[in-house]
């Protein structure tokens, strides 16, 4: 039972953490272009390399 009384806060302390790092994280717009990094690396044009040695 002693246990709770040390889980209890820090289980309310990781929500608190989680839900700041959530809320910057929509703040500061990571969350506003989602497809465009997955299209741009599809998208790439790869410059060929000279394999001669």
């Amino acid at each position: 039972m002693n246990i709770l009384y040390l889980l209890i806060p820090l289980a309310l302390i990781l929500v608190v953490v989680m839900l700041w790092g959530f809320f910057w994280a929509v703040r500061s717009k990571q969350f506003d272009d989602l497809e465009g990094p997955a299209y741009r690396i599809l998208m790439d044009d790869d410059t060929p390399t000279d394999k001669t040695t």
